[in-house]
């Protein structure tokens, strides 16, 4: 574009198309009262027959004019009153950020055009302008109630990692072509048509959510209309915004140019330590029912050991040094929390509110409260559904079978006196205590019972079958886990269904507590949910997709063999930043822990999961301290 005025006008060209899809539509509503029109002062006047064909043109036309009509003002009413949809996003009042407010204005005008009407923060690594003029978005004024057309600017809406990692000169160079955009939304033709478009929008979704025959019959219709008009004015919107985006990064040209470019690379910086964080580090917080409750300033960490791994980014840590952007807020503890919320509720689908079962974690407290307790959550897991399993099959291949015995048991010497098998009591149940509902799991539509055959729990033992007495049993360990998928090769498919079933069994369970909790509590005072999840909380961005049996029985044998380690060989539950719950031995995380259990699991090869353990000082034999 050789200007932004260049950039405004392709925009207002297209704009003009838009708004003329309308007027064809409006004009196809009104073409049978034209013609019903036509033909009743026809026939005022003589010119045209007043019986016979005539009379009944003129009754058809008329009544082709009221069913018209009807179904125009019912497309116009549902257009006009559908609420459009609202990014949910973190308020900033301008006492709470003044300093903020002063440097979007200063660069509004610096760039000649509108300064936004307020700042918003959101969980994201993104910014743009929202318009939220509707009624259903702002309270009541004046002139609004007189019918009066409001000219208002739109949004800033900034996304909060930004604010954290970025520094305020990287911050007004990211923000000078959003703030650019203001100008030429501001221009009626633009405004109209994309408020016409966004009404269209909001009736389609409308028309989606219609329950009950006679509502969703006129609905049905009227969501018809508003797609057909939307894919009639598809190529128009998209170049008019094309068009505005040209026009405001033309404006931009003038104002820290050079340090955008550096603030560019630090977007694909903090969108990557954001990404890990929120999927390593903040998800099996979420799933426990807790949610860290400082994110944003988790990715300044999280950012910092990446610039320590990778040379790529080793300049990016030196920046730390100069004023970061979140001090341009007066309490930015607040606000992280506020976003950490809103982040736990987008990506997890988690209430909008702290309660009993969704409570915040420091950093501080993550290890012990979080990863420890998640590795014995699972270790307990494991070992009930491994109780639950029926005793191996002989294998034919082999020429002296074993007795089947207790695998929780040291095995029985040969020399030893017989010993009838006592299998251990069944572990108490346990789940995650205030878990979210929402983890991705293998899932089986029928739940436990119906995905292996009815359990081994609660039976009664047969005629003759030896019972153990408390004192007699060994409790749980991580030499039965290891023999028992070492010795039967088919006890790995059987261990990794079962449970996928009864992890999916809690999940079902806690999203109907969950879906209580959150039709009853009321949504965070200081936090615009926009539309907000629908379908019972559901997250409107999973993060991640749903894991295999196979990843499951995975993380829960790492999970056993991380307690074993804690308990036996003085590790200890971490943190990191990039990969999230972490095994420390001797202060030093161990990451080369995932080969020999996947050995294990994939193949029955216990042998590389045994040196480790044999390195690492751990001993299998010992009972481990479940949740």
């Amino acid at each position: 574009m050789a200007s932004p005025e260049t950039g405004v006008l392709v925009a207002r060209a297209r704009a003009l198309a838009v708004l003329r899809v309308r007027g064809a539509a409006l004009a196809v509503a009104l073409l049978p009262a034209a013609v019903a029109v036509v033909l009743l002062v026809g026939g005022a006047t003589g010119r045209l027959g007043t019986d016979g064909g005539w009379a009944v043109a003129r009754w058809t036309a008329g009544g082709l004019t009221v069913l018209s009509l009807l179904l125009a003002a019912l497309v116009s009413a549902v257009v006009a009153r559908a609420r459009p949809a609202l990014s949910p996003s973190v308020p900033i009042a301008e006492e709470a950020a003044p300093d903020l407010y002063r440097l979007v204005r200063d660069l509004a005008d610096r760039l000649d055009v509108p300064a936004p009407s307020a700042i918003a923060l959101t969980p994201d690594c993104d910014s743009w302008l929202e318009d939220r003029t509707h009624r259903a978005h702002a309270p009541p004024r004046p002139d609004r109630r007189a019918g009066r057309p409001v000219s208002e600017a739109p949004v800033l809406v900034i996304g909060s990692p930004f604010l954290w990692w970025m520094r305020v000169a990287e911050l007004r160079a990211l923000l000078a072509p959003v703030v650019a955009g203001t100008g030429p939304s501001a221009d009626p033709d633009i405004a109209a048509a994309r408020r016409f478009l966004r009404g269209l929008d909001a009736a389609v979704a409308v028309a989606a959510q219609a329950r009950g025959l006679l509502r969703a019959l006129p609905l049905c219709f009227v969501g018809r209309v508003a797609r057909l008009l939307l894919r009639a004015a598809r190529e128009h919107a998209t170049l008019m915004e094309r068009g505005v985006a040209a026009a405001a990064s033309e404006r931009a040209q003038g104002v820290d140019y050079g340090l955008r470019l550096v603030a560019q690379e630090q977007v694909g910086l903090a969108y990557a330590g954001w990404d890990r964080l929120l999927t390593r580090v903040a998800l099996p917080a979420w799933r426990m029912g807790r949610w860290p409750s400082r994110l944003d300033a988790g990715v300044v960490s999280a950012l910092t050991e990446l610039s320590r791994r990778d040379r790529l980014a080793e300049g990016f840590a030196s920046r730390l040094g100069e004023r970061p952007a979140c001090d341009l807020l007066e309490e930015p503890g607040v606000v992280d929390r506020a976003a950490s919320l809103l982040a736990a509720r987008l990506f997890h689908g988690g209430p909008a509110a702290a309660g009993p079962g969704w409570s915040p974690v420091g950093w501080q407290q993550y290890p012990q409260e979080i990863v420890d307790r998640k590795w014995r959550l699972e270790a307990a897991r494991l070992h009930r559904v491994l109780d639950e399993l029926p005793l191996a099959a002989p294998d034919p291949d082999r020429a002296a079978p074993e007795p089947p015995r207790p695998p929780d048991r040291p095995a029985v010497p040969v020399d030893a006196p017989d010993a009838g098998p006592a299998p251990r009591p069944a572990a108490p149940r346990l789940t995650y205590a205030g878990a979210r509902a929402h983890t991705p799991a293998a899932h089986h539509p029928g739940g436990l019972p119906e995905a292996l055959g009815p359990g081994r729990a609660g039976r009664t033992p047969a005629a003759g079958e030896a019972t153990a007495s408390p004192s007699s049993a060994t409790g749980p360990t991580l030499a039965r886990v290891i023999d028992r998928l070492a010795r039967d090769t088919r006890a790995g498919d059987l261990l990794a269904a079962r449970l996928g079933a009864e992890v999916a069994r809690e999940e079902r369970e806690e999203a109907a507590r969950q879906a209580a909790h959150c039709r009853s509590a009321p949504p965070a005072a200081d936090t615009s949910w926009g539309e907000g999840p629908v379908d019972g909380g559901l997250p409107l961005f999973p993060l991640q997709p749903p894991r295999t049996a196979r990843e499951l029985l995975a993380d829960h044998v790492t999970a056993m063999v991380c307690c074993a380690a804690v308990d036996t060989a003085g590790a200890a539950p971490g943190l990191d930043w990039l990969d999230g719950p972490a095994l420390l031995v001797d202060g030093t995380r161990r990451a080369d822990l995932g080969h020999p259990v996947l050995s294990l699991v994939d193949e029955g090869d216990a042998e590389p999961l045994r040196g480790w353990l044999h390195r690492v000082g751990v001993r299998p034999e010992k009972p481990v301290r479940l949740a």
